[in-house]
């Protein structure tokens, strides 16, 4: 009898590390989760510890393997997916961090990106990367980093800092320093990679006041970039074999690997992405044209629409308002009401992204009377999050020219029954929820199995892929144009 091969996933995102350990049926075997702190310096700030999130890493990955009763030589092969524009500048030589990382949630190059767009480059940027001037990408930051942190810059140009997403610092901590390479997918989200050329662009360099000397080489989502060394948990010599960003690892996980099939991560915030194919396009409503991933010599690309808030906002429901103690009191308390009433709430504690690319908005609660009960507040605050949703969804279809027909979901929020019946409600679709909501982790997984040869092709995804929770919509047409109308007003006064 063969002996099983274990895939390990590590899945780095915004407020906290999750590992799993999948085997080669594609079953999670083993897991473990821990949050990290989140530094708030100043307002619209947000930025994360880069030694911190390592530390996390390799805890988890201690945690993980004796939750699956395994050895670190037990593993075959280590898949990596990630936050995505977060931005991280370290020196090349002892991969000492230049300060905090700036998350992809902060607001600070707001100016920059609106100069930017009064001197005419967004056209040129779209046409070139794919994305629009906004202080979510990690183009801007990168600049601000070069300005703003003593040194950076001559180290960058002297060939000693890296810059990287939080794919490239994984996989530079992972080999001991020795590699220093990011995938197509997060290379993609930078603003300075050309997405038809998959290729660092000088133009966009050049725009941004960055180094060459400090890029990551661009490799695919699916080979081998190095083998673990000096790490605590997993022995020196396992393949990292597989990588790609958080919202393009779920849509590999989702196993949306035709044209036009679809899916929606709901996380920190929410994510939506249609596969287009193996040709970019380009959106006229907004949305993101992006690298999906690639494998071999086959690039598949990705509509994307991003809401910047989505799970934060229970967050902030718990740890700013304090209405809630835990995450998973919200469904109850927001169920404890039949209706929202007058209350809307517009999650823009970030900004708005696609399709509105409003930096400046902010988070508005509007209809208050005094019979709003904090269970009306927090009805508020998930059905804001699902009608972010309903707006990407609706500039997708404009520009893609495809229905959808039913509309693939996962991430943690969407565990809540009461939002995804009122997704279903304002989408005007079937809501699919997978068995295993951990789809981004099931992504790098597989993605890494592929690149080390544990799987030969994408038919395992498929047949693992099963079918959770169906939500049908429900609604009357007349209530659910009465919503429509008071997030639109809610959306102009934000």
């Amino acid at each position: 009898m063969a002996k099983a091969k274990y895939v390990l996933a590590v899945d780095q995102g915004t407020t906290g590390t999750h590992v799993s350990i999948l085997d080669d049926k594609l079953r999670v075997v083993g897991s473990a989760y821990r949050e990290f702190t989140q530094h708030f310096p100043k307002p619209s700030w947000v930025e994360h510890d880069l030694e911190e999130i390592w530390a996390t890493v390799e805890q988890c990955i201690r945690r993980a393997l004796k939750d699956a009763d395994l050895e670190g030589k037990d593993i075959s092969a280590v898949g990596i997916t990630n936050q995505r524009e977060t931005t991280g500048l370290w020196t090349r030589g002892d991969g000492k961090p230049l300060g905090h990382a700036i998350v992809w949630q902060d607001r600070r190059t707001s100016e920059h990106c609106a100069k930017l767009r009064e001197q005419g480059e967004e056209p040129r940027v779209r046409q070139t990367t794919g994305l629009v001037l906004d202080p979510y990408f990690s183009g801007t930051k990168l600049s601000w980093m070069m300005e703003h942190v003593k040194g950076a810059r001559k180290r960058a140009e002297k060939g000693d800092a890296c810059f990287g997403t939080i794919d490239t610092w994984l996989v530079y901590k992972m080999t001991g320093g020795l590699v220093h390479v990011t995938d197509v997918s997060n290379a993609s989200r930078t603003l300075l990679m050309d997405v038809s050329k998959l290729q660092w662009d000088e133009g966009m360099r050049n725009l941004f006041g960055v180094p060459a000397s400090c890029l990551p080489e661009i490799r695919g989502s699916a080979e081998v970039y190095g083998t673990t060394k000096g790490m605590r948990g997993l022995p020196d010599g396992i393949p990292i074999s597989g990588m790609a960003g958080d919202q393009q690892s779920a849509l590999f996980g989702q196993a949306c690997f035709t044209p036009g099939e679809s899916k929606c991560t709901y996380g920190t915030g929410a994510f939506l992405l249609m596969n287009t194919g193996d040709a970019p396009v380009f959106s006229k409503a907004g949305l993101l044209t992006t690298v999906a991933w690639r494998i071999g010599d086959k690039t598949s690309y990705a509509l994307e629409g991003s809401s910047f808030i989505a799970g934060a906002a229970v967050q902030w429901l718990r740890d700013g308002l304090k209405v809630i103690k835990k995450a998973s009191d919200v469904e109850p308390l927001a169920a404890s009401v039949k209706e929202s009433g007058d209350v809307v709430f517009v999650p823009a504690l970030a900004g708005l992204g696609a399709p509105h690319w409003r930096p400046e908005a902010r988070g508005l609660f509007a209809g208050i009377d005094r019979s709003t009960t904090v269970a009306h507040l927090a009805r508020a605050a998930l059905e804001g999050v699902a009608m972010q949703i309903h707006d990407l969804a609706e500039a997708m279809r404009r520009d893609s020219g495809r229905e959808i027909p039913s509309f693939k979901v996962d991430g943690g929020a969407s565990a809540n029954n009461l939002m995804m019946q009122f997704q279903a409600d304002m989408l005007g679709t079937e809501v699919v929820r997978p068995q295993n909501l951990q789809t981004t982790s099931l992504g790098a997984a597989f993605l890494a199995g592929l690149g080390a040869g544990v799987w030969k092709d994408t038919d395992a995804i498929r047949r693992a892929w099963k079918v959770g929770k169906v939500f049908k919509p429900k609604m009357k047409p007349e209530a659910r144009e009465r919503y429509l109308t008071k997030w639109r007003r809610a959306v102009e006064r934000a």
